[in-house]
């Protein structure tokens, strides 16, 4: 279809599913399965599914799984195939998000092309990759859907000939041949190598070339908007893009996350870092055949050249007789050479570090651009410049995060050690703690000799920073993110580390110490907390401090409104402080896939944002399952980056240039807040709450699954508070009541109506005109829709206790139909017109769904009933019930 039309990708997603559910039926058929291939067309019924016998249950669950993935695949390429549209038909402006929607609302508010520029340059975006368990598919499977939804691209090219198309549909059945003859989830826990290996892929695979996707579609965003082409000719003049990780040092809860891990990980990077590097300038000197005889040789070209080559000696002047009349690969021949001995850790002849290297390139760039070959400079060298830039020698900044009381313990056993008549370092106050820290800070004494072994938390944290220490003194500092206190408390948690910090011999004026405000309490400290730090004479003065913000645990502790209120006043009384000590704080947004732990669309969460209150420094977590869903298809990864980008650039104008006070009635969305979480701790915080979320939800088979190497629970205590945010979203949502993300809106926004009508108009006067109001609103509704009510009754069966099914149950579902109701009347339009995609994703879904949340209920009375008495039993139906949650989480689209 050529026209764009409102119904155009109801209408593609409808086709392009009928045409793969048919290739999948056939496929079925031909191996044999002809009943297998009728479920695809109506739902399973209760009386099957007790009657069914295992091996016949897992193949339908498999059939569900596959099916409503390629649903996925689907309706990922309708939205990039009517963005194109989008583009051809209207303008590329036309782009929610996009650089070029950015560049115009940016002139349409008095900005010119010097102060964009400007704003780009001070963009700083670190995209941090975690192994956080939400992946339940295998990297085998992800792999064969990247094929599949080539394949898919290649069937939009409508000049294809008959014979074409039927050779592409005849490789879509053999990879849905190989994908029905594979298993989807992990038969054994992945361990953290393994998931650094699924991270790598990323690195070194995927972000080198959304890096050069999406500078391409910066530049042809300018161009569009009638700026100057020459001035991004240059890398200087792009957005700063590093990537980090989380895999390998984060420790966190993490028992298998050693020092010597560390080490090997921090040692890969670099590997890895270097081998990039390597393999894009042979790829360059391969194609600058400039030879000398029809170029003219700049005199300092060759005067470098000649430098170069001696300092170099016999292999140097080996490098220039490979090509003697070509001048430029000559200079690149040297550079390998010298590139060589770096990845081989010679001693002479190699690059101290990637800055070195960028000088290089940056003079090779200035010698084709004295002979006027400026267009070749900037086709060929650019990339390899703006690769070198973003991944350096080491490839991606490791963060190393520990948790506050994980330090303390550290610190009593190193204590006790050195001072064994002393009170206990745990005994203290926080007081005399802090006194304590102060008088040691004024010191760079160790409490021991080196080596010396304290307990088991203290040595683990010694031996994690003393294997930071070994690759930096070698290396440089570059591979080595911030140090992260998970649960800070208070300003004596970040000093905690500077004392750590010095027993290992690494200096705090070379790393960084950042808070994580996980708590809505620690959100609400958190500037205090920023200020008293920021003044401490033991702060080495930084010009960027970062400063993480988390959205999981603060969703699990006071409910999706509190939560996403307390993250905003945070960043805006933080900005403050910043503002303070002219200092430039990063925030660290540490958010997840679901909505529940701040996922959504990039350019929408970076709108909600307080006005001013972005530096042009931004890192964020990309979690699990996010990642590929985000950026293992280039087009769709391209995307994604550009949203983040650009996104970033309005927000970042907003502060250099837009600054205004922010309009909107923030008094009554604390209102709103205050209410919302008052009854949302009323509900966790019920005596019997924690025995209903055990039965009505699969939280016991997810702490069981292998789809990430760290345990559910940060220390296996029983309690709410030890469980972990990702599977406490992810069993909400496997049994669709979704309460993480809605819970509490509804008697709010009623008790607001009824008792504060005031601060009830101004939030419905503003509901579609403040982006932060707007985002919440849209997002809660959005699980609202994903949760299902005859399905949310269905695991309230599986509650022993009848009062208390009865009592919780009749709760949740009340404030679900009083927040559908509540939200609805905040906007002007109907739910039915407003959100007619959303409606069409559930309905495609709802027969498969549903046969599997059956399989799920039926498998979890069953698993029960045996897993005390027949472990040997259980086992096996523990991997039936993983089957089951891997096919709901492809489904809905999300874990945790």
């Amino acid at each position: 279809m050529s026209t764009l039309t409102p119904n155009y990708i109801f209408e593609k997603i409808s086709t392009d599913v009928s045409f793969l559910k048919g290739c999948f039926q056939k496929v079925l058929q031909d191996l044999g399965e002809n009943d297998l291939a009728k479920i695809l067309d109506k739902t399973l019924d209760k009386d099957l599914i007790t009657e069914m016998s295992s091996d016949l249950e897992e193949k339908h669950i498999q059939v569900l799984s596959i099916y409503l993935q390629l649903m996925n695949l689907v309706e990922e390429n309708a939205a990039v195939q009517f963005r194109r549209k989008m583009e051809d038909q209207k303008s590329m402006s036309s782009i929610r998000g996009s650089y070029s929607e950015t560049f115009k609302r940016l002139q349409s508010l008095g900005l010119g092309e010097s102060e964009i520029l400007e704003t780009i340059k001070q963009i700083h975006l670190s995209p941090v990759l975690t192994a956080h368990p939400t992946e339940a598919k295998r990297i085998s499977i992800i792999e064969l859907h990247r094929d599949l939804y080539l394949q898919l691209v290649k069937l939009e090219n409508t000049s294809f000939s008959k014979k074409e198309r039927s050779s592409i549909e005849s490789e879509i059945s053999g990879l849905l041949e190989r994908w029905w003859r594979s298993g989807e989830v992990y038969l054994e826990k992945p361990t953290v190598k393994t998931e650094r290996s699924n991270v790598m892929h990323y690195f070194t695979k995927v972000f080198p070339q959304i890096l050069v996707k999406t500078d391409q579609q910066l530049q042809q965003s300018w161009l569009d908007a009638g700026f100057d082409p020459k001035t991004l000719l240059h890398p200087e003049n792009f957005p700063q893009l590093q990537f980090g990780s989380w895999v390998g040092g984060d420790r966190d809860g993490h028992p298998y996350v050693s020092a010597e891990l560390t080490a090997e990980t921090l040692a890969e990077h670099r590997k890895a870092a270097l081998l990039l590097i390597q393999n894009k300038i042979l790829e360059l000197g391969s194609k600058l055949s400039f030879s000398k005889i029809r170029n003219p040789v700049p005199e300092k070209l060759e005067t470098e050249i000649s430098k170069k080559a001696k300092a170099l000696g016999d292999i140097g002047q080996n490098a220039l007789d490979r090509n003697p009349l070509e001048p430029w690969r000559q200079y690149i021949n040297l550079i390998l050479v010298k590139l060589d001995f770096t990845a081989n850790g010679s001693l002479e002849n190699q690059y101290s570090s990637a800055k070195e290297l960028s000088a290089d390139l940056k003079f090779l760039r200035e010698s084709l651009i004295e002979i006027g070959a400026e267009k070749i400079a900037s086709k060929l060298l650019f990339q390899v410049e703006r690769l070198v830039h973003c991944f350096g020698f080491h490839l991606v900044k490791l963060d190393i995060r520990q948790n506050s009381d994980y330090h303390d313990k550290a610190m009593e056993q190193i204590l006790l050690k050195a001072f064994p008549n002393r009170k206990p370092f745990r005994e203290l106050t926080e007081e005399e703690k802090l006194e304590f820290i102060n008088e040691e800070l004024k010191s760079n004494r160790p409490f021991a000799i080196g080596g010396e072994r304290f307990g088991e938390e203290a040595d683990k944290v010694l031996d994690c920073y003393r294997a930071v220490k070994a690759h930096t003194d070698q290396y440089g500092s570059d591979g080595v993110g911030a140090f992260i206190v998970s649960m800070t408390r208070s300003m004596r948690d970040l000093l905690t580390v500077y004392l750590l910090m010095r027993e290992a011999g690494l200096d705090r004026n070379v790393f960084q110490v950042a808070p994580l405000f996980e708590t809505i309490e620690d959100l609400e400290n958190s500037a205090l907390i920023m200020d008293s730090y920021l003044s401490h004479p033991a702060y080495p003065k930084a010009a960027v401090q970062e400063i993480m913000l988390g959205y999981s645990d603060s969703n699990k502790d006071g409910g999706i409104i509190a939560s996403r209120y307390n993250i905003y006043c945070t960043e805006e009384e933080l900005s403050k402080v910043a503002e303070k000590y002219a200092v430039k704080f990063r925030y660290f947004h540490g958010i997840g896939g679901t909505i529940s732990r701040g996922g959504g669309k990039y350019h929408r969460f970076l709108e909600s944002m307080p006005p001013g209150s972005l530096s042009g420094e931004m890192k964020l977590t990309v979690q699990g399952e996010t990642i590929a869903q985000q950026f293992a298809n280039l087009i769709n990864g391209t995307y994604n980056m550009e949203m983040l980008l650009s996104g970033m650039l309005l927000q970042t104008a907003y502060s250099l240039y837009l600054k205004q006070p922010n309009g909107f009635p923030l008094e009554s969305l604390k209102v709103l807040s205050d209410q919302s979480l008052q009854f949302y701790r009323k509900l966790i915080e019920h005596p019997s709450f924690i025995d209903f979320y055990g039965q009505a939800t699969p939280i016991d088979v997810l702490e069981l699954s292998k789809i990430g190497s760290r345990p559910s629970r940060r220390t296996g205590a029983r309690s709410l508070a030890d469980l972990r945010a990702i599977p406490w979203v992810f069993s909400w949502s496997q049994s669709r009541f979704n309460i993480t993300g809605w819970y509490g809106i509804g008697q709010a926004l009623k008790t607001m109506r009824e008792g504060s009508p005031e601060s009830y108009r101004k939030l419905k006067d503003n509901a579609e005109s403040w982006p932060l109001l707007r985002y919440i609103l849209i997002q809660v509704e959005t699980n609202l829709m994903n949760a299902d009510l005859s399905i949310m009754k269905a695991y309230s069966e599986l509650v022993s206790d009848e009062v208390v099914k009865k009592e919780i149950t009749t709760n949740l579902i009340e404030e679900y139909h009083r927040s559908l109701e509540e939200i609805q009347m905040m906007f002007s339009r109907p739910r039915e017109i407003r959100r007619t995609s959303q409606l069409d994703n559930l309905k495609r879904r709802t027969t498969a769904l549903q046969a599997l949340h059956q399989l799920q209920i039926h498998e979890l009375q069953a698993w029960r009933k045996v897993k005390e008495t027949d472990s040997e039993k259980a086992e096996k139906m523990v991997k039936r019930l993983l089957e089951i949650t891997t096919a709901l989480a492809s489904g809905l689209k999300n874990t945790g």
